[in-house]
């Protein structure tokens, strides 16, 4: 775990806990004791501290998270490497993330190579810097560069950190250790962080507050971060570090840092297929093949070529295209305009694209997703063709959002090889991809499409065949009652409030108003049989028509529509409905309680292969708050029975159709928390 090295008079500590030097106890303790000999042996001038592999340490042990501290702490460690009476020097690569940043910190100098990137991420755990980052490093770069840092937990390469003050040396990699030793064995004293000052006004931090109060929202752990940080500027280390602690225990024990731990580990569990054969191996990708050039077909394509990976894509028409690469190229520059891309990388990504209207050029590639809109009988028709061009052990897959994965695969000689890929829209942008496992998918197409997803920067979760698999079935319900609310009295407004004040990025009829009011509507203005169908018949499909549930400006800002709101009045006369007051519990009951009834069916059809795979699905593909966990963890946490009792209190309003999951009801019973 701990190795040394001794360099004439300088002492190597090398960090050896693969993958990621996680900062466990036999490292700890390990790194205590060779700091302690360091410092009580005569011969040693200096120390430098350095990780092995790809990086210098991604921080604290995950695996020892809700277990029973085991000294020496890292706080301990860190203060007794800041103490050592010689010249200590951290020698960063690859990463130092956390807890491996504050071993930096505590270190008297830091060299680095140009792309290593330094980082306290923990607020994203609900948590803050918990040895000694929030006091030692605004007091080395300054309040508003520490606070950038520790209450964003983004990261920032070396090349920043040594513009503000955190880096001392930069080198590359090849010649990092031998320039770091040099470095250490030039310096002939200690530079301690901690017994640095920093003075800022009360100002600056609720400027701060106020400039990120939209990124903050209720956060909890933000507040706390600019607290911590706040007593660095009030307090001698040591009664901050103190005043850190408090704050960092109050944080461990609240909600929302359980929810967001809870939601870390489910992203992590989520790569995990259940009843996979032992040591069965990925197919090789080396180009991909997309149908449609659309928003949907550019923007899978786009995550391909920006992972290196060829795409071959196909339309029908040429001026289809030309629009839809146009867009791929737009989408790149537009990045490129934000400085996160360079202009060489966007013609590296443009350069690696093959727009064709030949067909049959799909027949070089090893992966084909097919991305043209949902109809069956077009992608049937659509996968046969693709049964006689596609070589041997290509994947077929299809980004159908609803549909019947296993239809489709008979619709080919080889319904092993077809799987499902579901990307979520705008697909460049968003993190999900449900993987849909057919009854007669091979067990190397879904480790290939799941490997692959996260290769493209996707977070893949496996989800079995239905209609509308995960996500979009617990839309069902949500939707199903919120348009019924509409006819007993509810406004648009009222039920997409519910929504938005409990954390979603918006309401039911806000998103279908962004998505298209048209979307799945059967384009006949004379078959109005509900609200939806009689909206688009007026045209009114949503934000790119400037009306849907809402009426919009040219800005797009939604009111209420007296249009919208007289056909409301039209349907309920029709369906002899006397208007009622509905309350916000009646709304949050019939449309989010719904929708967790909905993911306990999932889950006795083993649709999910665990609660937290759902709230994977509705934390990266539909906005869910990540401070509650997800919406299968968050009931548990409400409690499982009063989910049941909202529900049952409803149950004359939900239709007849509606069906109250057996294991919902079980699990409330026996107190058990919602799993297969």
């Amino acid at each position: 775990m701990i190795e040394t090295r001794l360099h004439d008079d300088v002492l190597e500590i090398l960090i050896a806990n693969p993958p990621v030097n996680a900062l466990g106890t036999k490292v700890r303790q390990g790194m205590f004791k060779a700091i302690e000999d360091a410092d009580a042996n005569a011969a040693i001038k200096a120390v430098v501290i350095r990780g092995s592999g790809k990086l210098f340490s991604g921080g604290a042990d995950i695996s020892e998270f809700g277990k029973a501290p085991v000294e020496p702490w890292l706080p301990e460690v860190v203060d007794r490497i800041e103490a050592c009476s010689k010249p200590v020097v951290a020698v960063i690569h690859g990463m130092a993330l956390g807890g491996g940043l504050e071993v930096a910190l505590a270190c008297h100098y830091r060299v680095a190579t140009p792309k290593t990137k330094l980082g306290l991420p923990e607020v994203n755990l609900g948590l803050l810097p918990g040895a000694g980052g929030t006091q030692r490093l605004p007091r080395l770069v300054g309040v508003e560069a520490a606070l950038g840092m520790i209450v964003t937990g983004k990261p920032v390469p070396a090349t920043k950190g040594k513009e503000i003050g955190l880096v001392d040396l930069l080198a590359e990699e090849g010649e990092l250790a031998e320039a770091a030793i040099s470095f250490a064995r030039s310096q002939s004293e200690v530079r301690r962080t901690g017994s640095l000052r920093v003075n800022a006004t009360p100002e600056v931090f609720e400027n701060f507050k106020a400039q990120n109060a939209r990124a903050i929202g209720r956060m909890e752990a933000p507040l706390a971060c600019i607290e911590a940080v706040k007593a660095a500027t009030e307090l001698p280390l040591d009664k901050g570090q103190q005043r850190e602690r408090e704050l960092f225990m109050g944080l461990m024990m609240g909600a929302q840092s359980k929810a967001l731990r809870h939601a870390f580990f489910a992203e992590r569990t989520a790569a995990k297929i259940v009843g996979l054969p032992e040591g069965t191996q990925p197919r090789e990708i080396s180009r991909v093949g997309v149908i449609g050039a659309g928003t949907m077909g550019g923007g899978i394509s786009m995550n391909f070529l920006s992972a290196g990976i060829p795409v071959t894509i196909v339309e029908m028409a040429q001026d289809a295209l030309d629009r839809g690469t146009g867009v791929m190229r737009k989408n790149y520059e537009a990045t490129a305009a934000k400085g996160r891309m360079t202009s060489e990388q966007v013609e590296q990504a443009m350069g690696l694209l093959n727009p064709t209207l030949d067909f049959d050029a799909l027949s070089q590639c090893d992966l084909i997703i097919e991305a043209v809109y949902e109809n069956m009988d077009v992608k049937k028709d659509i996968f046969g063709r693709l049964d006689g061009v596609a070589k041997p052990g290509a994947i077929l897959a299809s980004n159908t959002s609803y549909l019947d994965i296993n239809e489709i695969a008979a619709a080919t000689n080889r319904p092993q090889d077809v799987v499902g890929m579901h990307f979520f829209s705008p697909a460049n942008v968003m993190k999900l991809l449900e993987v849909v496992r057919g009854d007669k998918t091979a067990a190397d197409v879904l480790v290939t499409a799941m490997g692959l997803g996260r290769k493209v920067g996707k977070v893949p979760v496996v989800a079995g065949v239905c209609y509308g698999f995960i996500g979009n079935r617990m839309l069902i319900p949500r939707q199903t009652q919120a348009v019924q609310l509409l006819l007993e009295g509810a406004t648009p407004a009222q039920v997409d409030k519910v929504h938005t004040d409990f954390g979603m990025p918006m309401g039911p009829f806000q998103m279908a108003d962004l998505a298209g009011v048209d979307i799945g509507w059967h384009r006949d203005p004379n078959r109005i049989e509900n609200i939806r169908d009689a909206l688009c018949a007026q045209s009114r499909w949503g934000q790119k028509t400037g009306a849907g549930f809402y009426d919009y400006d040219d800005k797009r800002k939604p009111s209420p529509s007296p249009v919208t709101q007289a056909i409301i009045d039209e349907f309920r006369a029709k369906s002899g409905v006397t208007p009622r007051e509905i309350s916000d519990e009646e709304i949050t009951a019939r449309t989010i309680y719904t929708m967790v009834n909905e993911g306990a069916l999932i889950l006795e059809e083993g649709i999910a292969q665990r609660a937290s795979d759902i709230d994977v699905v509705w934390l990266y593909g539909y906005g869910w708050p990540r401070w509650t966990g997800g919406p299968m963890f968050w009931a548990n946490e409400v409690g499982l029975q009063a989910i049941l009792d909202g529900i049952n209190k409803y149950a004359g309003q939900l239709g007849p159709d509606f069906k109250v999951s057996s294991l919902l009801q079980t699990c409330a019973a026996e107190g058990k928390p919602l799993d297969r």
